[in-house]
């Protein structure tokens, strides 16, 4: 079952880059449409702005960014506020913590395609619309997709206990 999710997510969002949505409402759609989360279609709305690593701006992969809303829509948290001040900080930097499983995915996709912002991934093609670019940003789309599945599954088994990779606070 795992495996024909992925594949779902993977075909959903290829089909959905290729009838013209963006990099981050590609894959935030395609995991929507694979029916792990209770959202709604419009809801994808909220990724439109990630395109082109913010507006064009080249920053954050628009793809990857969509991957990581994809796996808050079913591991996020849905009332911030609840339990107390500590308890809201351990339910991100603890273990299990929330960060544990989302630290993982820009570390995976950056080992995958060697950066995690748009204009360094794009850098060998200085026309936005050259058919090579397209092609390469539709297999980073393809894998966002299959890898917030994947790592949905893997918070459903593991919880939120993976190993921190290289992270800002300096936790392991």
């Amino acid at each position: 079952m795992s495996n024909d999710l992925v594949q779902k997510a993977k075909d959903n969002a290829k089909q959905n880059f290729k009838d013209g949505l963006n990099c981050a409402e590609s894959v935030f759609k395609a995991v929507i449409d694979t029916g792990v989360t209770d959202l709604g279609p419009e809801a994808v709305s909220l990724a439109t702005g990630f395109g082109g690593g913010i507006g064009l701006a080249g920053n954050n992969c628009g793809a990857l960014i969509g991957a990581v809303m994809a796996v808050g829509a079913v591991h996020g948290r849905r009332n911030p506020l609840e339990g107390e001040f500590k308890d809201r900080v351990d339910r991100l930097y603890g273990n299990p913590g929330l960060y544990r499983l989302f630290n993982g995915m820009s570390h995976e996709f950056k080992e995958k395609f060697g950066a995690l912002d748009c204009m360094e991934l794009n850098k060998d093609y200085p026309e936005w619309f050259d058919k090579d670019r397209f092609r390469e940003c539709m297999k980073m789309v393809i894998y966002a997709a299959g890898m917030a599945i994947e790592y949905i599954l893997k918070a459903g088994k593991e919880g939120y206990t993976q190993p921190f990779g290289k992270n800002m606070a300096g936790k392991v």
